[in-house]
């Protein structure tokens, strides 16, 4: 199967026999795809390794055959954004939970808009916490994760913005006494599903919420982003 001028980005590459790579795409129409780019890593290559930088939209012309496609062609899209320092480890952090939480050849559009929408944000300088906070919360939707912010789990009653809550995976909000472990407010749950940045203590306690949330559906597993970032932030 051809698939012309599909709209990419590049979430991860690495060398692939001799002069090739192997690469991690996310295309707007046809989900994660495994692609195989030959002879970029040749000193004369047609396509340079450059121009497959993650950050950066795509246009692929791409031969889809089994679970691999074959790179034809690739031109930029749009304008290339620098994402440095922590920007950069956010989006690498992006680009790993996409790899990890996503099939391939699993057709996910609005994963694909929430992931173009949040790049800008990262570079434009929005706070690095809300900005992840917001695409893991839209990766989970677009997966079929989607998190149950509105109701408390057991009784069904909206969520009391003054209320602890402690958030039970597959269930919701289950309300909790205060200083119990790992416990946020309700209006954290509300500011997250109202696209509402929340203060300082909300952003902390949805980040623990969310890693929770994440590792639960990995089997338990951790990403390897999570550790350079703690290790990034406890160097400030």
């Amino acid at each position: 199967m051809r698939i012309e001028q599909q709209p990419a980005y590049v979430l991860h590459s690495r060398p692939y026999r001799e002069t090739s790579l192997l690469l991690e795409c996310l295309t707007r129409d046809h989900g994660r795809l495994g692609v195989v780019a030959r002879g970029v890593r040749r000193e004369r290559a047609r396509l340079q390794r450059a121009q497959l930088e993650p950050f950066k939209l795509l246009s692929l012309n791409l031969l889809q055959r089994g679970e691999l496609a074959t790179l034809q062609s690739a031109e930029g899209a749009g304008m290339p954004l620098r994402l440095i320092g922590d920007a950069g480890l956010a989006g690498l952090y992006l680009n790993e939970l996409i790899v990890r939480l996503t099939a391939r050849q699993d057709p996910l559009p609005d994963l694909f808009d929430a992931y173009a929408r949040t790049l800008p944000r990262l570079a434009g300088g929005e706070p690095l916490a809300w900005s992840l906070r917001r695409f893991e919360r839209d990766l989970l939707e677009a997966a079929g994760y989607g998190l149950q912010l509105a109701f408390e789990a057991e009784s069904g009653e909206p969520v009391d913005p003054d209320q602890g809550y402690r958030y039970v995976v597959e269930q919701g909000p289950s309300p909790c006494r205060p200083g119990t472990p790992h416990a946020l407010r309700g209006s954290d749950l509300l500011a997250l599903m109202d696209d509402t940045m929340p203060d300082t203590a909300g952003l902390s306690a949805l980040r623990v919420m969310m890693r929770e949330v994440i590792r639960f559906h990995l089997g338990g597993g951790e990403l390897r982003a999570w550790h350079v970032l703690g290790a990034a932030m406890s160097r400030r």
